[in-house]
This record gives structure tokens, sequence and C-alpha cells, in this order.
């Protein structure tokens, strides 16, 4: 008998492991590792995930003792490898091992079981994710060709539609009435063969002009340097991780599908992970247009079944080139030869929810299992990253960085011009645009060529506040001012997405809830106040598309704005950060940034490292083409390195000064970060958990050199949907193994009612 080592799928740290259940031989066939099956824990029946098989019962315990797999509730999902991978998460992250598998099950697979009656197998309760088949009808192979009867109308109808190829059943029963069972008695007599086929969803096409990757008659040197090394990489066959680091428009894209097409050669496949959905389409359009239909798309705007098929064709070994978001990492593709990791620096690669994994991480750890290498892209690097290549080595793997200093076809890097909005408030401009933006909007519209504005923020106004008394209204159920949109006359809270019409709050013809003052005005600067100011300047000369997450909220809202702005003759591109990274149309020549400050001044010690990223990011929007680009940033702290740096296109500027602050204040790269917050309803229960749950970790790093633990104290967000939240922040050495202390941490704490406890290893939010 066959012994399985299955991890339950109970959300909790007290569960640490596996646990060990016999096989059945008539279960033996089916029961591989991957499985999702089902098995009695605490004599109540439990979901469980087979991670490893065994040929013998564990030592000290007798076979008959062993409680056995009761059945198979779906078919292998994830490999040996992955559940390693799986493994090392729960123990990186400090969450529950089943929290760590569920990212690779099949999309739309849940953890709850039913059954009908006592007499019913169970069966695994899941969206609406399973494949769908569909009939097709084609003609039979025959030596003569069949005639029905002269009577037999429709069934001359249906062979008439079939001479032109095979169709669907369900077209033929569109067009012609009662093909159904036409199509039946033909079945019958050997005319036609009815089959079944499978149907894939998603992963549709778009029409993006620059979707195409066109090959390029040579590479630049940067190019063939990048595919050098990545080549030497997957050779190595051990995880070594290339960094490229090219400037913005340096041709990346063309050295990953290179990279791609040399590694399928070889049999391998390639996992492609893109930071945002926006950038989907016009990636998956690139991959397309090089390998066809051997590429599989998944991201978060896919409905449960299109993802599944998309996943599916994956595991069936039906496609070799997976691209997507983080998630696109849990992918089945077994015979992996390259990750690639694009804008490798932006912060959605960090997950908000258990288990909080990185993704650059995570792929560091299953090029390393799977022996393949792992290429990371950016024209702003993250620090951590460029710190691990000065250093040669980290993990025990090799970390090269090769420069693209280029820009292909000699394509220049756009100017850069600072304007001061201190002078051109004291010189009386009050608009939100710069004499100097506003001058060069009009010139690329008289020119008839394409501008792109960034906005870090959505809505008309950020908050209404009160002149006479300073009230700024808040949301009820979060510490969070609400953003005042003027389209819909709502005051909406971005932190819990709760919308009120603005009878319920004060708005600017309003009275102040505090001192019953009229005078509440707008402050700040929304996405749709720029549209409207936009809309006047350039009247009917130019299209004005807004981008931002209410545009974009309807699926397949991002593609069809940038189709928009692609087939327009001359627009104008309103957006957030989505616009600012991986786009590329070469009839940009003009890039604005209305406020660079927003996210420089957040408390945060990654704010300049953002901002800088942002900007240098945005501007390599301008000059793709044969026409030179200029981006105008408008700014209230001229002087900031991260200003200064992408004024002069010259990284050192901030990479410098950053790192000197960094150092001195023990933060990333010279340390790890980790981030504990308790909430609940109950602040008195959330302040005991987390006094508790800091108390242990001080007594734990005691002693432990580089160890620091800040805190209890209110999160900056200190209450999100009612909930109060409290957190801790512990430092500790680069290389320490801060997963284990804080998982044991946590699991001393054990549950309290009505507390959740959140780890965040290597945190990127600390709001």
């Amino acid at each position: 008998m066959r012994y399985a080592h299955v991890v339950l799928d109970i959300p909790t740290r007290a569960l640490e492991g596996a646990f060990d259940y016999a096989i059945p031989d008539e279960l033996a066939p089916d029961v591989l590792v991957g499985t999702t099956v089902l098995v009695t824990f605490s004599r109540r029946p439990s979901v469980g995930y087979v991670v490893a098989l065994a040929d013998h019962a564990p030592a000290g315990v007798a076979p008959e003792r062993i409680r056995p797999v009761l059945q198979v509730l779906a078919p292998p999902a994830f490999d040996a490898v992955a559940a390693r991978v799986a493994s090392w998460m729960a123990r990186e992250y400090a969450c529950p091992p089943c929290e760590a598998l569920r990212p690779f099950l099949a999309p739309g697979q849940l953890v709850k079981v039913r059954r009908d009656t006592d007499a019913d197998p169970w069966q695994l309760v899941c969206e609406r994710s399973g494949p769908v088949d569909v009939r097709w009808v084609r003609l039979a192979e025959r030596d003569e060709p069949y005639e029905p009867r002269r009577n037999a109308g429709r069934q001359r109808m249906v062979l008439a539609a079939l001479a032109a190829g095979p169709m669907r059943m369900a077209e033929l029963a569109t067009t012609i009435a009662g093909a159904a069972r036409a199509v039946s008695a033909l079945e019958r007599k050997g005319a036609v063969v009815v089959e079944t086929r499978r149907r894939v969803r998603g992963g549709g096409g778009t029409s993006l002009s620059s979707a195409v990757a066109h090959r390029p008659e040579r590479l630049t040197v940067g190019q063939r340097a990048a595919l050098a090394a990545i080549d030497e990489a997957r050779r190595a066959a051990r995880g070594d991780v290339v960094l490229v680091d090219g400037v913005t428009g340096s041709g990346k894209t063309e050295v990953y599908l290179a990279a791609i097409e040399r590694a399928c050669s070889q049999g391998a496949g390639a996992l492609v992970l893109v930071p945002e959905i926006s950038l989907t389409a016009q990636t998956v359009g690139r991959f397309r247009s090089r390998f066809g239909d051997d590429v599989a798309v998944l991201h978060s705007r896919l409905s449960a079944g299109e993802r599944y098929d998309q996943w599916d064709l994956v595991r069936q070994g039906m496609a070799h080139v997976v691209v997507g978001a983080r998630s696109a990492l849990f992918a089945p593709l077994r015979d992996v030869g390259l990750i690639i990791i694009d804008e490798e620096h932006e912060g959605s690669y960090k997950q908000g929810c258990a288990p909080r994994y990185h993704a650059r991480e995570l792929a560091a750890r299953l090029a390393r299992e799977r022996g393949c290498a792992l290429v990371l892209g950016s024209a702003t690097p993250s620090i951590e990253s460029l710190a691990r290549c000065r250093a040669g080595r980290w993990g025990g793997v090799s970390w090269t960085r090769v420069e693209m200093p280029e820009r292909p076809g000699g394509a220049l890097l756009p100017t850069v011009r600072v304007v001061d909005m201190t002078q051109q408030f004291a010189g009386g401009n009050r608009s939100i645009f710069s004499d100097t933006l506003r001058n060069a909007i009009e010139e690329v519209v008289r020119r008839g060529e394409k501008a792109v504005l960034l906005l870090n923020r959505r809505g008309f106004a950020t908050f209404l506040m009160c002149r006479a008394c300073g009230c700024v209204p808040e949301c009820p159920h979060c510490s969070t001012s609400l953003t005042y949109h003027e389209r819909t006359h709502q005051l909406a809270c971005h932190t819990c997405g709760r919308t009120w019409p603005t009878s319920a709050f004060p708005d600017p013809s309003a009275r102040c809830p505090h001192c019953g003052s009229r005078y509440m005005g707008a402050f700040g600067v929304g996405t749709q106040r720029v549209e409207d100011e936009l809309a006047l300047l350039v009247g009917d000369r130019a299209e004005v598309i807004r981008m931002d997450a209410d545009t974009t909220a309807a699926k397949g809202g991002h593609q069809r704005l940038l189709e928009r702005f692609d087939a327009a003759a001359c627009a104008v591109l309103v957006g957030t950060q989505m616009i600012a990274k991986g786009l590329d149309f070469p009839e940009v020549t003009l890039v604005g940034v209305v406020n660079a400050d927003t996210t420089l001044k957040l408390p945060d010690f990654r704010a300049g490292e953002r901002t800088y990223d942002l900007l240098e990011q945005v501007a390599g929007r301008a000059g793709r083409g044969g026409r030179p680009g200029q981006v105008i940033v408008q700014t209230y702290w001229a002087g900031h390195p991260a200003i200064q740096a992408v004024a002069r296109h010259d990284r050192a500027l901030f990479l410098d000064a950053e790192l000197d602050d960094r150092r001195e204040a023990y933060y990333p790269p010279f340390a790890r970060l980790a981030n504990v917050v308790a909430s609940g309803r109950d602040g008195r229960a959330v302040g005991m958990a987390l006094d508790e749950l800091a108390a242990d970790l001080r007594e734990r790093v005691d002693g432990l050199a580089g160890w620091e633990v800040l805190g209890p104290a209110d999160c900056l967000k200190s209450r999100v949907k009612d909930r109060l939240r409290r957190h801790v922040l512990v430092k500790a050495p680069a290389e320490a193994d801060m997963g284990a202390l804080l998982g044991a941490c946590a699991r001393r704490l054990g549950s309290r009612p009505g507390v959740s406890v959140a780890v965040d290893i290597d945190c990127h939010d600390l709001m």
C-alpha cells in the first residue's frame, strides 16, 4: 500500500505541515502529487492536497492506524516542484501551507465540498470554470455522397450548409429550423459525423497597431549582450538571474522574444509577467505575432471560465508561453526554460493578501527549483535588485546586470523640462497647467500629434474642505478623506469603495456640517478635472481620453481606451499610473506630469524611489518614433534628487542620496522589513493581542544582532471598513529568516475572537 502526504485546506497556522493518509488500491492510479482529495480530519470530511507520495508508512506508526483517502475530488493541478515551492512560500511568508498551495490550483476551484444525499459521492464546489464542449457537425467520408429522400428538405439544407465545411451545431440550429432532428437522422444514415470539441474561452486579440512584434534587421549592442547573458544563465540551469537594465524604448521586449525563441527551440517554455492589466493586450499581441497560438494569457480580468481554459491549455502542453500578471507564476508549465519579469521594480508584484509573496522572490525560488534562468527587466530597476547585482551573488545564485543604454534606430531620449509651480503661482497663474505645458499641448495639437498627461489621482478633486473651519468630510467607516467626483456628483472613499451623493455630505454649494459655513471648496486636482480643462483647451481639435480606475472598471476597458487612442489622428491621453509604463505609441511626442509631488510626499521610505520610477517611466513614453519627444514635469519641489535625476537622465543623482538615507535608517536593501498588522472592531482586543505579540517578538530577538522591533502603534490608516488597525514593524539583517520567527510568534498568539493578524514579510505598503 502507498501513502500520501496531504496538506489540509484548513487556514490556521496551528497546522504546520502535511498529514499521512493511506491510499486504497482502487484509488492508487488516480492519487498523484497535486491531486485534490477528500480525507477525514478530526472526525469530519476535509479537503486536502497531495504534496508527496511514499511507499512506506511513517516510522513508528502501525499501518492499520492510518486513515485512508476517501475520494479523489480533482485531478493533479501541480507537480512535486510546485509543492516544494509552496512549502518554501509558507515558511518564507509566515502563512498556513494551504494558503500557499491555493494559487497553484485550477482557476475557480473552491475549497468546499457538497453532496445531494448520503449515498452520493462528494463534489467540489467550483465557480463556472469547468471545460466547455461544443458539438460540431461535418460530412462523413463516403465513397458516394448520401442522397436524402425527395421530401427530406431539411436534410438537404443541412448537407448543403456542411458542403462548405464543418459547422457548430448551434449555428446550424440558428440558421435552419429543425436542424437538430435532421442531423440526428443523417447521423444514423452515416451521412454526417457529430463530434465534441473543446471551446477555449479568453485570450482575445487586439487591434492596437503597436501590438505586433516586427523583427528588427539587426539587434543593438546592448540587446546582443543581454541575449548572451540570458543564454549563459539558461545553460547553467541553476536559477541564475539576469537584470536587463535598459533605458525606456531600448528594445527589452525584443530581447525577451528572442530569448524565448531560443528556449522554445530546445523544447522549453517561458513565463512572462507584466505589472499592469493595461499592458496585457499590447504585450500579448506582440507575443502572439511571434508565437501564435502557443501563448496562454492569465490575469484577473478574465472570467473564471476564461482563466480555466487558458490554464488548462498550459497543463495539457498546448501552450508553452504564458503571459500575465503575477499569478502567471503559478501556471502548470512543466518544462520552464525562462521566467521573465518586465518592469520588475513595480510595487504591484507584491501580493496584498495571503500569501503575501513578492513575485520577484517567488520567481527566483521557482527558477532555482526548475533549473531555469530568471530575467528581470526595467528602465528603473529596484534598489534591491541593483544591490544584489552589485554583490554578484544572492541566495546562492549569480546576479548579473546588463546595460542597454541606447534606443534602436538612433532614436533619442526625450528632453525633460522641470517647471517650478511656486513660480507659476507667484506670477499669477492659477490654472492646473503651467504656461509651459499649455503651450506645449497647443503645439502638439497644431501639429496633429499625440500627448500623454499623467496625474496620480482619480475624481474631480482630492477632497472638499471648509474654508472657514477646515472641516474635511471623511468616510464614516475609514480614516480617509472623501474624493469629490463632479460627473456623478458623489463623494467616494477610495479605501472601502463606498460612495455618497453630495446631499449626504457637503458639496461646493452646501453648508459645512461642522460650522454651517457655505464656503466649501474643492482642493487638489483629479483626472476628471484635468479632462475638463483639456476639453476647454483643445476643443474639438483633438480627442481627450481619460484612463483611470473608474473608466477601466468594466471588462476590456483598458484595451478599448488604448485602441481609441491608437486609432485617433490627434489625441491627448489623461491617466493615472497605469499609463506610465510599457505602452508604446510612436506618435506620442509630449508627456506632461501635472503634479509630480503626489507620491513624493507620502509617509513611506520608498516615496522617493517610487516617484523617480514613475517619472522616468512616463517620460519614456515620448519620442519613441522618428520625431523627438519632450517631457514637462510640474512640481513644487524642483530641487528634489528624484526630480533632478529624471531631468538629467542620471540615476546616480537620486540613487547615491537614497542609499545614504536608507543605510542610516536601516531600511532595505540593507535590512529586511516586516509589518505585522492586527485589526478588529474592538480596539481593546486588538491592542491586547498586538501588545502580546510584540512582547513575544522582543523576547525572541533579544541578543540577535541587527533585529529591531518598533511599535505597536496605530497604522496610518487607523480605521478601514469600521475595523481599527495597529501594527508592529520588524527590521532584520538582509538575509535573516524572518518568516520562521514571525510565524512562530503568530502561532503562539493563536486565534483571538474578532481579531485578525496579518504578517507581511518584505512589506511594500506601510499605510
